[in-house]
């Protein structure tokens, strides 16, 4: 019954990423092609509440690999991760969307 549970748990994980995947595409090449560029470049702290090193290596890789973002570091007590994001207009919709995004699907791979 576990192993049905994670496998449910871990391909709504890779569709989810395959989707932003797809969309930050989209975005980074969106802005790329328009003659004026709007960047809003920025670092975003995060903090987490994934607690293990792996569930914190997972979140910092998939976000470094969706274009657009990239994980910068993890502070040394764990409670925080920094991001750079290209567009950055809204800080706090950001945070939102990666906690409750990636950060909520890592830490459900891994109950």
């Amino acid at each position: 019954m576990k192993i049905i549970r994670f496998s449910f748990r871990l391909a709504e994980f890779l569709i989810y990423f395959a989707w932003e995947l797809f969309l930050s595409n989209l975005r980074v090449a969106y802005d790329v092609l328009r003659p004026v560029r709007f960047l809003r470049p920025g670092v975003l702290a995060i903090p987490l509440d994934l607690k293990t090193d792996g569930q914190i290596t997972l979140l910092a890789n998939v976000l470094s690999l969706t274009p657009g973002t990239l994980s910068l570091d993890v502070s040394a007590d764990r409670k925080f991760i920094y991001v750079h994001a290209m567009q950055m207009e809204d800080g706090d919709r950001l945070r939102r969307s990666i906690k409750s995004g990636f950060e909520r699907r890592v830490q459900g791979l891994f109950v």
